[in-house]
């Protein structure tokens, strides 16, 4: 087990500036000591802004760097395979972003590079460990809703202008950098989430289309699944619709009261039961994954369990191949 977690970060981009790259030296015996980007110039300024000892624009020299023994990867997924074996066969713990992977095929390539190495393998599926989230898992454990019986999600947004556009420089509307469209960089988080509360899903059916016609990949998707614990459940995505439509909801309802959630806007958890409305309102951290990451490292070091690894998030790159891949097809 390693006392000191020494990281290095590839891929300092927008999620590193505040979600997540703070938190590195925020935690007992971590440190950030390198980052890379392929631009020099935005590589050094972020290594100069965030006080970070060293930094470079090629990938390889921070993997097989001495003084680095844990590596986060926060590309776009589709070069996440890539960096992710490069730094497991280099002896180097990863903590990759999410989704794991472009592709389930890329996925199971990382998974068995961790098994047959025995390096660990970290997935940045940070709700698994923020304050409402878990309260939500406590309220259905605790069987304030009774028997669970289905969870319905909506996630129905406006296309932005950028999005309208097409830009080329727009990684989540290419699929061979994200592994689908928005649907893969959103719904992710809420397919994992259920994964967390309800265990894995046994069964589901999807269907996706492109609606809006302003890019080639998906943008509006339905599904049904039904996990191994018999709970089943609908979603429905899209990023075309008209402003006055937008929702982001999650309703789990059981036999005896219903449990409702935003996925994304971290409002107050509602309980509906028994004619009451009660909210449990709650704070994240400030770099929100910092919860993970602590989790993380003080697996690393021996003195905790991290519930949010390689083993747990390729089921969710398989689930969203499943719903998509006739419209791929």
């Amino acid at each position: 087990m390693l006392k000191q977690i020494n990281w290095g970060i590839i891929g300092c981009g927008n999620v590193t500036e505040v979600k997540s790259g703070p938190a590195f030296n925020k935690v007992e015996g971590s440190a950030l000591q390198m980052v890379m980007r392929r631009d020099a110039d935005k590589a050094k300024s972020y290594a100069h802004r965030h006080e970070v000892p060293q930094w470079t624009n090629v990938a390889d020299e921070l993997i097989n760097h001495p003084d680095i023994n844990a590596i986060y990867i926060a590309t776009p997924p589709g070069s996440h395979a890539e960096y992710a074996i490069k730094a497991m066969e280099a002896g180097k713990a990863v903590y990759v972003e999410k989704p794991m992977a472009a592709t389930y095929k890329q996925a199971l390539a990382m998974l068995e590079t961790s098994r047959s190495t025995g390096v660990p393998l970290f997935v940045a599926y940070y709700r698994r460990t923020l304050p409402g989230f878990l309260k939500v898992k406590e309220l259905i454990d605790s069987g304030e809703i009774g028997q669970t019986l289905y969870v319905n999600m909506r996630l129905i947004r406006a296309a932005r202008p950028y999005e309208k556009e097409a830009r080329q420089d727009i990684w989540r509307l290419q699929a061979e950098h994200s592994g689908g469209g928005i649907f893969y960089d959103l719904a992710s988080h809420q397919l994992d989430f259920l994964d967390f509360l309800f265990g894995p899903i046994k069964t589901v059916f999807g269907v996706a289309a492109n609606r809006g016609g302003y890019y080639e990949v998906e943008d509006t998707v339905s599904a049904s699944m039904q996990f191994k614990n018999g709970v089943v459940g609908n979603g429905i995505w899209s990023f075309v619709t008209h402003e006055n439509a937008q929702e982001d909801i999650i309703e789990v309802v059981g036999t005896t009261g219903k449990i409702q959630l935003s996925g994304f806007e971290h409002t107050p958890i509602i309980l509906y039961k028994d004619g009451e409305v009660i909210e449990y309102p709650y704070l994240n951290p400030e770099n929100i994954q910092y919860n993970l990451i602590k989790q993380v490292v003080e697996t690393l070091q021996g003195i905790g369990q991290c519930v949010s690894t390689g083993e747990t998030a390729i089921r969710t790159n398989k689930v969203m191949q499943k719903i998509v891949k006739d419209f791929y097809e």
